[in-house]
């Protein structure tokens, strides 16, 4: 019986990445580019003025279909080391090792609390059927539609989107940047002499 030939996928193709833009994520069935907003604190605003803001998104749906919201968190999570800390926890003996593995927990608590309202919030808007000269214009028409309307927008460069990526997908922003190619960061670079 023969084996099938079965050629490892990158990160990317696994994902569906078929290339990161200086300002867009491509797949094969879109293109999309972010555009950070910078959130307002609602609970203090008064009540005509957190309308305002209401009636602003609203015309901003209106305007620009296009528009999908994506929020998720710009910090590390630390769920899962903490449930296994908890669980070791559980089934450790030596009350000096259990003190030691609560004051981790407490730690991790303390980090989070502080990164608790680290939360990121995009606008993200997929480009189809546009031809490339178009796209800017599409863009920037967008982003002034946004300010307009009284939001504080900055549209994602590269960097910004594979940062987005690690957080994303590794919960993780101490590490590395998300890289270009797989395994790009374990690459020697050999140094070329000139005679």
């Amino acid at each position: 019986m023969k084996k099938k030939n079965n050629p490892q996928q990158s990160t990317r193709q696994l994902m569906g990445i078929t290339e990161i833009t200086e300002y867009s994520l491509k797949t094969a069935s879109s293109e999309a580019v972010f555009f950070s907003v910078k959130p307002c604190n609602i609970s203090i605003l008064s009540e005509e003025s957190l309308s305002g803001k209401i009636y602003s998104l609203m015309s901003v749906l209106k305007g620009v279909a296009e528009i999908e919201f994506l929020c998720l968190n710009s910090r590390e999570s630390f769920e899962s080391n903490k449930n296994f800390l908890r669980s070791r926890i559980a089934k450790e003996e030596n009350p000096a090792v259990r003190s030691l593995l609560e004051q981790d927990i407490q730690y991790l608590d303390h980090i989070q609390a502080q990164t608790a309202t680290a939360r990121e919030f995009l606008l993200v808007v997929r480009i189809r059927g546009l031809k490339d000269k178009e796209i800017f214009s599409y863009l920037n028409r967008i982003e002034k539609i946004l300010t307009e309307n009284g939001f504080t927008v900055r549209r994602y460069a590269r960097e910004d989107i594979k940062t987005l990526l690690a957080v994303y997908y590794e919960q993780n922003v101490t590490t590395e940047m998300f890289e270009n190619h797989d395994g790009e960061r374990w690459l020697i670079h050999e140094r070329k002499t000139h005679n």
